[in-house]
């Protein structure tokens, strides 16, 4: 079987240089390009990491991006005129920026998610499930950690999970948006769905959804203990995409959730 010419943005980061090591033990991947948003001299793997442009992702059949929200959008400007694919692990969007994403994946494939474990999307489906069985007593608000170089709170994952429990009440997530706290010891349950965004040490990621009607807790969670987790779904994502006609896909698409 032919493999992949993979591409990776943001290659000098956590999640690049995790995702360089996974593609090199996977059979159906040949990694081609690295990007960065500033000058690299250093080869990594043979390969001298370039600046985004349209010659650097020529040579990809695919590009996975783990930037930031204004690189992402520069790279899918570049990526539908070249009709590549692109599949995006960046966090952080605001409302405007979604609409664009939206906008492009009219014009090439694009599977985005906020987190590409597969126990995170059960934990995001099981969320969707919890907050449509349960009625409006309920109240519900979402924790997580991570690593001190995280810059973006709540988390994507934790946005995800908020969005579950907004789908269940069939509700706009942003309508449903209350208060975002950080580095809070606690912080209390509300109308809306309140977050807790914890920074310290070098935790891959943590997240906890709970749901109280005042005489019982409801709580689902999860702990990644390994950042592989999150590019070997990336690259199963990838190979995944490769097949699908232009569209915005998410991980609950690849692992079809009924």
């Amino acid at each position: 079987m032919k493999k992949i010419n993979l591409g990776i943005s943001g290659c000098m980061g956590r999640m690049g240089q995790q995702l360089i090591r996974s593609s090199k033990n996977n059979k159906n991947f040949k990694l081609t390009v690295l990007t960065e948003n500033k000058l690299v001299k250093k080869k990594i793997n043979g390969i001298r990491p370039e600046l985004n442009s349209e010659k650097a992702f020529k040579k990809a059949d695919i590009i996975i991006d783990f930037t930031v929200p204004k690189c992402t959008l520069e790279i899918l400007k570049i990526a539908s005129k070249l009709k590549k694919r692109v599949v995006i692990g960046t966090t952080g969007f605001n409302r405007s920026q979604e609409n664009l994403i939206k906008k492009y994946s009219k014009k090439i494939p694009i599977l985005k998610a906020g987190n590409m474990s597969l126990g995170v999307n059960l934990l995001m489906y099981l969320t969707e499930i919890t907050s449509k069985s349960l009625n409006d007593q309920y109240l519900s608000k979402i924790f997580e950690i991570h690593h001190k170089h995280k810059k973006d709170y709540p988390s994507g994952t934790a946005l995800m999970l908020g969005k579950g429990i907004a789908d269940g009440k069939n509700k706009n997530l942003y309508n449903l948006m209350g208060k975002k706290y950080l580095n809070k010891k606690s912080f209390p349950y509300g109308k809306k769905i309140n977050f807790n965004s914890i920074r310290k040490g070098e935790i891959i990621g943590e997240h906890e959804v709970k749901f109280s009607s005042g005489k019982e807790i409801i709580t689902l969670n999860h702990e990644a203990f390994d950042r592989a987790l999150y590019s070997d779904g990336a690259l199963a994502a990838s190979k995944w995409l490769m097949k699908k006609k232009p569209g915005l896909y998410s991980m609950r698409d690849l692992l079809d959730f009924s």
